[in-house]
């Protein structure tokens, strides 16, 4: 997988959990999803099982993530498909 994530997708996936997803210790979680941000607001994170997005300000992001497979798996369908 090329690193061609849509920085736009990512914080659209992000705010579908926010809205969708029941409340955890740290923030949200929907369809194995845990959406996360930091306290103000700038730095927020996807995390599935084996699998961390950072997304930074200026539309960066980071992948964290176990096994290539898992992240492929994961940003294919659920990253872009929540």
């Amino acid at each position: 997988m090329k690193n061609e994530l849509d920085p736009t997708k990512l914080l659209a996936a992000y705010e579908v959990v926010m809205q969708k997803g029941t409340e955890t210790e740290l923030g949200k979680i929907y369809q194995g999803v845990e959406a996360v941000s930091d306290y103000d607001g700038y730095n927020v994170f996807l995390r599935g099982i084996g699998v961390e997005v950072h997304i930074g300000f200026h539309n960066t992001y980071n992948i964290k993530y176990d096994q290539l497979h898992i992240r492929d798996s994961f940003c294919k369908n659920r990253c872009i498909s929540l």
